[in-house]
C-alpha cells in the first residue's frame, strides 16, 4: 500500500524484453534503508516488486499484463519516473490510500499554466466515471491528487509548484498518457451498490488501456 506522496524520482536505466515480459532497471537514490529483494515499490503509480538491487538502484520484472495496460509498456531509457516505497504501519498518510493497481491509462486533454502552478484536464473513460468525484482523490502516475473539477467525460487536477517540482507531472503535455488509479473506497462503494464496470473489452475501447 502507498499514499501517493512521491519520495523521489528515478531514471529508466535499462529496458530489456524477456519473452512476453520485460525487466526494468531504475537508477535512483531513495531515502531510508537500502531496497530489499521482494519489497514493493511504486513506479509511475504501478506497484512493482524489487527483483534485485543494482549499483544504480533496482531492477523489477514486468509482466505482459503490466506492459499492455500501463504506460510502463512504453518506458524508454532516460525517462524520469515517480517512485514511492510501500507505506509502513504508523506512517503518516499524507495523501490517500493508493494500491498501485492502475485502473486505466488516460490521455491529457489540456494543460493550463499560470504563476508556477497548472491545471491539467484528463479524459475520463466511461467505465471509471462512477469512481471519480469532485474534491475526491485519484492517483495519477502515482501522485495523490484532488479532483478540482469534474465533467461528463473529464476530470481536472490543480497542481501546486511543489508537485510540479518533485514529480514528473510537470512534464505532461496534451496527448500524453498517464496511469490512473481511482480511490479504492469508491470501488467498494460502487460494488456494494451493485454498480459493475463494463467488460474489459469495452473499457479498452474507451480512452486507452485499463489495468488491474
Amino acid at each position: 500500500m502507498f499514499s501517493g506522496i512521491v519520495a523521489a524520482t528515478g531514471t529508466v536505466h535499462v529496458v530489456r524484453r524477456l519473452g512476453e515480459g520485460a525487466r526494468l532497471e531504475i537508477a535512483c537514490t531513495l531515502p531510508d534503508e537500502p531496497l530489499a529483494v521482494g519489497e514493493s515499490i511504486s513506479v509511475q503509480g504501478v506497484c512493482l516488486t524489487v527483483a534485485a538491487p543494482t549499483a544504480e538502484g533496482f531492477a523489477s520484472d514486468l509482466s505482459d499484463e503490466t506492459l499492455a495496460r500501463t504506460t510502463l509498456g512504453h518506458a524508454r531509457v532516460g525517462q524520469r519516473v515517480n517512485l514511492e516505497r510501500a507505506a509502513r504501519l504508523g506512517d503518516r498518510l499524507g495523501g490517500h490510500i493508493v494500491l498501485g493497481h492502475v485502473d486505466g491509462t488516460v490521455p491529457v486533454v489540456t494543460v493550463r499554466s499560470g504563476r508556477g502552478s497548472c491545471t491539467i484536464r484528463f479524459a475520463l473513460p466511461v467505465a471509471l466515471r462512477a469512481e471519480v468525484a469532485e474534491k475526491g482523490s485519484v492517483a495519477v502516475d502515482g501522485v495523490s491528487l484532488t479532483v478540482s473539477a469534474l465533467g461528463p467525460d473529464y476530470f481536472e487536477a490543480a497542481l501546486i509548484p511543489t508537485t510540479l517540482a518533485q514529480t514528473t507531472l510537470g512534464e505532461l503535455r496534451p496527448g500524453a498518457l498517464a496511469n490512473l488509479e481511482t480511490d479504492v473506497l469508491a470501488k467498494y462503494v460502487r460494488r456494494a451498490l451493485g454498480g459493475e464496470r463494463p467488460d474489459i473489452a469495452a473499457l479498452l475501447g474507451d480512452h486507452g488501456h485499463a489495468a488491474d
